[in-house]
């Protein structure tokens, strides 16, 4: 065997793997297993370097940084169990029932509220989806209209901060967690704000697609329906700020404030009678079963890297991606094209454990040269990098047939709904987070602006 095929083969074995639906830390650190011994056998893997993998575990266990991720998916998680998201959702809909699209216009605002809680795609698709769909239904919302409109605020989980996405690019890409989520800030929000453009466009040329609801279904008025969202959007509203201007503004980590927002969530619970011990073990389960996940895939990463690195795979990475036609025009091309193609079959978690720590180095060296202007190029270009792949991940998980919020959305759906009209509903939205995908490409500083002028420091 040709010694420079091990690397590549190695690749596309665990790919094989994965793709079969075996577990993916088991198929990455098996495969590093059996070509470990393979190049072992033939001279070409140096057994000592396996006795590197116990580091590289303890060095995961010692990741401050990743301890952010079970504190977040706990804030979100109570938020959602304890059903304060579904008063949000009650109150703005009321809020907004007078005017067409009205329902719309809330689902994308507590979408986006609850996506930058949770972070979790998953985790917010189905929440909107048993809590908005129905509702969306019974007041004669077009089918595609209300299923695309759930579907894509539910996936702003993957570039709205505090977002999990965000938070494990920026320690697969060596960036700073404040960084990346003062980039993805404005995008984000962007991205909400062409949604609710196009829900408006609709309301606009199609009345009966998104019509007002009727006054006998709006429960509250006047000074009344003002304490109502005062009271009910109001905590947390709060508790998100608070949790992401801690980071901002350098005062406390990305660990820190996920641990003060967690326990915020459960202290607006109780204030609101809904802390049950129920709810809490249902949260804590979520969070366990998510955070092992999470371990289990990252110590397989780092095992199956140890081994590709021994066996020369990142130099042949380096190498083709160095090379491609382009520049970094190509290197962007390629990298997104195959991130969006495994974001059909795999979760974001096996995308950026196993592409993105490939990637990264190659990231820094091609795309630098674009931040010229910067003090630090490379730390600029990786940022704006993370922020573009998850948007690019967002992209992905909405885009028939195989999206996994298309698929989410689907499993709680009502029989009714049939999956030619999620499917319908998805594409103009997948043409916004094109367009809003061009807008990064074309101007970075829609990511890179508000490092400039100061907002946010490292952490």
């Amino acid at each position: 065997m040709n010694p420079d095929l091990l690397g590549p083969l190695m690749f596309i074995a665990a790919l094989v793997l994965i793709f079969s639906g075996y577990p993916v830390a088991f198929s990455l650190g098996g495969t590093a297993l059996i070509f470990a011994a393979i190049g072992i056998e033939m001279e070409l893997f140096d057994f000592a370097l396996l006795q590197a993998i116990s580091q590289r575990i303890f060095g995961v266990m010692q990741n401050y940084t990743l301890l952010a991720v079970p504190f977040f998916i706990l804030m979100g998680t109570i938020l959602e169990r304890t059903g304060l998201a579904k008063d949000l959702l009650k109150t703005m809909g009321t809020a907004f029932g007078p005017i067409r699209g009205g329902l719309g216009f809330s689902v994308i605002l507590v979408g986006t509220l609850l996506a930058a809680a949770t972070g979790v795609v998953g985790a917010t698709v189905v929440a909107m989806g048993m809590i908005a769909l129905p509702i969306m239904l019974q007041y004669n919302y077009s089918k595609p209209l209300a299923t695309g409109i759930i579907a894509a605020s539910g996936t702003l989980g993957q570039v709205i901060p505090p977002s999990i996405v965000l938070i494990v690019l920026a320690d697969q890409l060596g960036v700073s967690v404040g960084d990346l989520f003062v980039g993805s800030l404005i995008p984000g929000i962007m991205l909400a704000v062409m949604y609710a453009m196009y829900v408006g466009m609709v309301a606009l040329f199609r009345p009966d697609a998104a019509p007002a609801m009727p006054a006998e279904a709006r429960e509250m008025g006047g000074w009344e329906l003002w304490g109502q969202i005062i009271w009910v959007m109001m905590p947390p509203l709060v508790l998100i700020v608070v949790v992401l201007g801690s980071i901002f503004a350098g005062w406390a980590t990305p660990t820190e404030a996920g641990a003060f927002g967690a326990v915020g969530a459960m202290l607006l619970a109780f204030l609101n009678r809904r802390l049950t011990l129920v709810s809490v073990k249902q949260s804590l389960d979520t969070t366990a079963r998510l955070t092992s996940m999470v371990l289990f895939i990252l110590v397989g990463s780092q095992t199956f890297s140890l081994v590709f690195r021994g066996l020369y795979g990142d130099l042949w990475i380096e190498e083709l991606l160095t090379s491609l036609p382009g520049g970094a025009i190509g290197f962007l091309v390629v990298v997104n094209l195959v991130v969006f193609i495994l974001g059909f079959f795999i979760d974001f978690f096996e995308i950026a454990f196993i592409i993105i720590p490939l990637v990264a180095p190659v990231a820094a060296i091609v795309l630098a040269p674009m931040f010229g202007d910067f003090d630090e190029p490379a730390r600029m270009a990786l940022v704006w990098f993370g922020v573009l792949i998850g948007m690019n991940l967002q992209t992905s998980f909405l885009t028939p047939p195989f999206g996994f919020s298309l698929f989410y959305l689907r499993g709680v759906a009502p029989p009714e709904v049939k999956t030619s009209d999620i499917y319908r509903g998805a594409i103009p939205f997948i043409a916004i987070q094109v367009i809003g995908l061009l807008a990064i490409i074309f101007y970075p500083e829609l990511v890179t602006w508000l490092l400039t002028i100061g907002f946010g420091r490292q952490t």
